[in-house]
């Protein structure tokens, strides 16, 4: 079968707009999302480097942002809005809470400095919850292909543009693109099976 977005027939003389995007990813079309990525992650990372300034945390909350459009492309109500604004709202909430859990920690920091040495039980339960969350993004890491666990890791933990993954790993910067976004796929999949497609 031909992959609609590579061939729009003669009723199709321009490109498939992102509402129709959004729509075939919701139907879990793997090359809809891709192309939708493609078209729409570039105003996603303007919108969010506008909120955070900070170049790694923006690209790394825009692929937050296009995980969870792959996520929740089911709830979009072309009724209530365009496809390019609901995302880019997406965007913007995540851009915030950002911004608002890096001041929550600034300020836990500044908090836990000042106070007595207890440990409260909110404190504990936070710990293992992120230590168990911890090890099953790991367990899933495990389930990628090298250069996708490579390129993940290079953006997530070491705050690497896509340039610079590509310039360490010695791929193209369009390889690499494509192996984060397949490789977030993957982690979306084993992180919350209920999602996959």
């Amino acid at each position: 079968m031909p992959d609609p977005i590579a061939l729009p027939g003669p009723s199709q003389p321009g490109v498939v707009a992102v509402g129709d995007l959004l729509t075939r990813t919701a139907a879990g079309d793997t090359a809809a999302f891709s192309a939708l990525y493609d078209r729409i992650a570039p105003a996603v990372f303007g919108l969010v480097r506008r909120v955070l300034r900070n170049p790694a945390q923006s690209e790394e909350v825009t692929q937050e942002v296009m995980l969870d459009v792959w996520r929740t492309a089911t709830r979009f109500d072309p009724e209530r809005g365009s496809a390019h604004s609901w995302i880019l709202t997406i965007a913007h909430r995540r851009a915030v809470d950002r911004v608002r859990s890096e001041q929550a920690s600034a300020d836990r920091t500044e908090l836990a400095g000042a106070r007595s040495t207890e440990v409260d039980f909110d404190q504990v339960t936070d710990t293992v919850t992120t230590r168990l969350d911890v090890e099953q993004v790991r367990r899933c890491l495990g389930h990628l292909t090298d250069l996708q666990r490579e390129s993940v890791t290079l953006a997530y933990y070491g705050g690497y543009t896509y340039p610079e993954i590509a310039e360490r790993l010695g791929a193209k910067l369009p390889t690499i693109k494509a192996r984060m976004r397949d490789g977030l796929i993957r982690l979306r999949d084993c992180l919350d099976p209920a999602q996959g497609g």
